[in-house]
């Protein structure tokens, strides 16, 4: 399988001058003849900032050899790759931020078409399956960017008053207007064509796309006279419905799930018809990630523990066969990996934190590597898969140390507790960023797994529920004590820190434990009775806390980090943005408020003009700048 690609050895050719960046390969799709691969490449410089402009490089399979370069747009951005049908034309997505459109372009026979101008957002676009449309996901005059990690609008004038509404539209490939066809005041989150090419099944929810996504129902969406009904309405969050070819049968992934576009859950199929959804995989000791459906099988991927697995379902029986798994992450414009039609041929860009991205083929001839544009960069960080058991879980997770150390020294280590809580860390290849400034820095990075997290199986995931801060910090504490059994850890110089749940997370921690001399809270959660009436998401509290705020408050009360603000002592630095629509920086000053009354060092910086995540450079820079001195200061250099 192509998920041995870079865990296996592999034969370079003459190694190239050192690049100036990591080359990245963007939104991969194979064609269905799986004779060629197009992707979005573009080079990130070695000194971060915004990502220069990107090109779409279309490589033949057989031979890695450049085919095509293609460029329209040279002040655009691209996303959305779909091959048609008979892999004869590309479409693709040209959004020109500073215009406020995006255009649905084509390239064939050398040669690019705009079929149409949306003025606002538009994304996924997906040919019907005789190829004679188009099909794109459209927010028509958008007020702000989809999704809410992006910066939120400003909040003045009626609240609520103004609702932004992604809908499917469609247009004929020769190009043309768009016609709306799913109902105008439900979002649609994703969808996939009937094998007809008479409607579309999709998952949807009525209101505010950012907040309602947990609620989401499962429909079906008539093409010709735009009728909407549900097929199925579950409790557990969707993400990848996909319809089997025969039509009859609907896939998707199904789970506890934090975050839209952070996949995880359980295999579930529901008759087209409608019903009541089917859980394939209960009992499986793994995550599932993306599906695709090939002939009358499902081809999902998982993680595993550490690693990353293609698998396939039996959408009969449930039965799941592992065909191969390596601790890689594997990226692709549709899941994790883009397959032929025949699901013969695979592809997708592979990475780990040691190695950088290529491009992996698995064919009739075996796995191999398809790029070698980034084989002359070296490791900057040696990675230990780290396991133990907590609490009567297996867990997992990586430390990260200098490629040299001296072993007879010991070293500080920081614990990085990543977002969610349903997600996981999974390898990335490190070049620059947080963990590289801390290993040159020359500290140890720990990053764990812990309950609440993916890759242990559904179980595993919901083993927070109601319990933020419980369970999930004794796995944390646990693994450090692992970590500190195979390394030289010097556990008088231990720091943590964290974003979003993370920054959470490092909340309770100093709230709770004693055990860390030096703390970096970002976009955290002070106090969780307070947040649900702030935040711009209320809805994914729900399933993890059983009940809203205003039916259990208790719950609320008892997880919020601030009811133990007065056994606060380790020194935190705490930051966020001012639009931050997910963790909105109320909660911060609220936290920043609590130190300073109990005598706690601390400082709190508000990016002006940021979302849930820090984009613009100099605010970055800033970020990474106090973020080392903080613990340089607390833990010694």
């Amino acid at each position: 399988m192509i998920l041995a690609t870079l865990a296996a050895a592999a034969v370079l050719a003459a190694q190239p001058p050192t690049p100036a960046g990591v080359h990245q390969y963007q939104d991969l799709v194979i064609t269905p003849a799986g004779d060629r691969v197009a992707s979005i490449d573009l080079v990130e410089g070695p000194e971060g900032g915004r990502a220069p402009h990107a090109v779409i490089v279309v490589r033949s399979v057989k031979t890695g050899a450049t085919l095509e370069r293609i460029d329209p747009c040279s002040t655009c951005s691209y996303a959305g790759l779909a091959w048609s049908p008979n892999g004869e034309a590309l479409a693709l997505i040209a959004t020109d931020e500073k215009a406020g459109a995006a255009a649905v372009e084509v390239w064939a026979k050398g040669a690019a078409r705009t079929l149409t101008v949306v003025r606002g957002l538009a994304e996924t676009p997906r040919w019907s399956p005789g190829g004679e449309r188009i099909a794109i996901l459209a927010v028509v005059g958008a007020h702000k960017q989809v999704g809410a990690t992006q910066a939120g609008v400003a909040l003045v004038g009626e609240i609520g008053s103004v609702v932004d509404e992604q809908r499917i539209m469609v247009l004929p490939a020769s190009g043309g207007d768009p016609r709306a066809v799913s109902p105008a005041d439900t979002w649609i989150y994703e969808y996939d064509w009937t094998p007809d090419g008479k409607g579309f099944v999709a998952t949807a929810a009525k209101g505010d796309g950012d907040n309602n996504w947990w609620v989401a129902k499962l429909i079906a969406v008539d093409a010709a006279s735009g009728a909407a009904r549900v097929i199925a309405a579950p409790a557990a969050q969707m993400n990848f419905p996909r319809i089997s070819p025969d039509g009859r049968t609907v896939a998707f992934i199904g789970g506890l799930m934090s975050d839209y576009g952070s996949v995880g859950g359980d295999v579930y199929t529901v008759p087209f018809a409608g019903g009541a959804p089917t859980d394939l995989t209960p009992a499986f000791a793994g995550t599932f990630t993306s599906l695709v459906w090939r002939g009358d099988a499902i081809r999902a991927t998982a993680l595993i523990s550490a690693d990353i697995a293609m698998t396939r379902v039996d959408p009969a029986t449930g039965k799941v066969e592992v065909l191969a798994k390596v601790p890689a992450t594997h990226g692709a414009g549709d899941g994790r990996i883009s397959l032929s039609a025949d699901g013969r041929v695979a592809a997708a860009s592979v990475q780990t934190f040691e190695k950088a991205p290529a491009i992996g083929i698995n064919d009739a001839t075996g796995p191999h590597k398809l790029t070698h544009d980034n084989d002359a960069l070296p490791a900057h960080v040696k990675a230990t898969n780290v396991t133990w058991t907590s609490g009567g879980f297996n867990v997992q997770g990586w430390l990260l140390t200098p490629v040299d150390f001296d072993p007879k020294v010991k070293h500080p280590l920081i614990t990085i507790v990543h977002g969610g809580p349903s997600a996981a860390v999974t390898p990335t290849y490190v070049a620059r960023g947080t963990v590289r400034d801390l290993i040159d820095h020359g500290y140890f990075v720990f990053q764990a797994n812990p309950r609440g997290s993916y890759g242990q199986g559904e179980a595993f995931t919901r083993a927070n529920v109601k319990d933020f801060g419980g369970g999930d910090l004794s796995d944390i504490l646990a693994g450090i004590d692992a970590v500190e059994r195979i390394a030289p850890v010097d556990d008088n110089r231990l720091g943590v820190m964290g974003h979003s749940y993370g920054g959470f997370m490092t909340m309770w921690t100093v709230t709770h434990s004693h055990r860390f001399k030096a703390a970096v809270a970002g976009a955290g959660i002070a106090n969780w009775s307070s947040y649900y009436g702030e935040n711009g998401i209320d809805q994914w509290m729900v399933p993890f806390f059983g009940a809203t705020f205003y039916d259990d408050p208790s719950v609320y009360d008892r997880l919020s980090p601030i009811r133990s603000i007065k056994t606060a002592t380790t020194p935190t630095f705490i930051y966020v943005g001012e639009r931050d629509v997910e963790c909105p920086a109320a909660q911060s000053l609220e936290f920043w408020h609590g130190l300073n009354a109990v005598g706690a060092p601390n400082s709190l910086v508000i990016f002006p003009g940021e979302g849930h995540g820090i984009r613009a450079p100099e605010h970055k820079k800033e970020l990474t700048d106090r973020t080392l001195a903080w613990f340089d200061k607390y833990l010694g250099r």
